[in-house]
């Protein structure tokens, strides 16, 4: 018998509203300058942040009204979507090349990135597969395999764009779900040996990757080629110290670091608003992730309880690269910080998500 409504998880909504609200400002204090030089418009991409994040709100606000139940009759038919919308980026005069990447789908003055698209479909898919046939997850080839295959195909069309942090972080969200529907350890155990394998591959068979993952290991042999980034990251975090150099006073954004709007936006962070504004913005993806896994534990249904871990660990897993990759922890590889970097697809696509875990909060139970 299915429990009455109840208000959304409060806490969970707070900490995507004040992460959200902190990114608007961030995005604008850490683009201001680059955007003035090259678009003449100090607030060319803060206006389009707030467009996305109005437009990001819509959407977590009607995807928390519609029954999340619906999403299993849609399962199908948005994967396929998802796969259409990656294929048709590699068509010549609809995919949109910038910087080497051939990543987005260009209408206009809108670009679309459908590799955050697939993300979420790709989360309703996998939960609603491995709660269909949870009696089968002890079974690698009929309950873990089929699943892995179909990641293995999404992540392979987003490496040839190619993104190498959006293919492992779709394999991480994949993995998380596995585990969190009962998948057997020994499984779990060689499927993570695979996988580091298969980013090992990726690297070798790349020499950017190469020269990227040596840069890792040692940024200042090439600090003017591509340990250019880690450097410069690093520069601003340690110019923060405790509490930083005051909002809108970061040095580094001065056309010194690159993607300082995207990827590095947690570097303009630690630099303006030191060590204690870092913490806080960890601390509410923390609190996100902790709100995310209790309403996975408490959800009334296997199918509600998947797709909240998986839309939490898709969180997650981009926190942890992002961070990873800022702090010099992990090679460089482009990806978002949620909800804070600039970025019309993913936030759009993330608030959503974020819709259908407070959408599921209202049937949780009480703990």
């Amino acid at each position: 018998m299915r429990s009455k409504r109840k208000p959304p998880d409060f806490i969970l909504f707070l900490a995507v509203m004040m992460l959200l609200s902190l990114g608007v400002v961030m995005v604008f204090s850490a683009s201001g300058y680059s955007t003035l030089v090259y678009y003449g418009d100090s607030f060319y991409f803060f206006k389009r942040q707030l467009l996305w994040s109005a437009i990001g709100l819509a959407a977590l606000f009607v995807m928390m009204n519609y029954d999340y139940r619906q999403l299993k009759g849609w399962a199908g038919p948005l994967l396929v979507l998802a796969f259409i919308l990656l294929l048709l980026v590699f068509i010549p005069g609809i995919g949109y090349s910038s910087h080497g990447a051939q990543r987005w789908i260009k209408a206009g003055p809108v670009t679309f990135a459908p590799a955050e698209t697939v993300k979420l479909c790709l989360i309703i898919f996998t939960a609603y597969g491995l709660s269909r046939n949870r009696e089968k997850i002890t079974n690698f080839s009929r309950g873990v395999l089929p699943y892995l295959l179909v990641m293995a195909l999404a992540a392979g069309l987003v490496l040839l764009q190619p993104d190498l942090g959006t293919a492992i972080s779709l394999a991480g969200i994949i993995f998380v779900m596995i585990f969190a529907a009962g998948a057997r350890l020994a499984h779990l155990g060689a499927l993570s040996v695979a996988g580091l394998a298969a980013v090992g591959a990726a690297i070798v068979v790349e020499p950017y990757r190469m020269q990227r993952f040596l840069a890792f290991l040692d940024p200042w042999a090439d600090p003017q080629g591509d340990g250019f980034h880690i450097i410069q990251a690093l520069y601003a975090l340690g110019s923060g110290r405790l509490f930083g150099l005051g909002l809108g006073q970061s040095r580094q954004k001065f056309l010194y670091l690159p993607e300082q709007h995207t990827d590095f936006i947690f570097a303009i962070i630690g630099e303006e608003l030191g060590f204690l504004g870092a913490s806080l913005v960890i601390f509410l993806f923390l609190l996100f992730i902790w709100r995310g896994l209790k309403i996975a534990i408490t959800s009334p249904d296997p199918f509600a309880s998947l797709l909240a871990a998986g839309i939490t660990a898709w969180v997650g897993v981009q926190v942890v690269i992002n961070i990873g990759v800022v702090t010099g922890s992990l090679p460089v590889t482009g990806i978002t910080l949620p909800f804070i970097s600039f970025g019309g697809t993913s936030l759009i696509f993330l608030l959503a998500g974020v819709g259908i875990l407070l959408n599921i909060s209202r049937f949780t139970e009480k703990t």
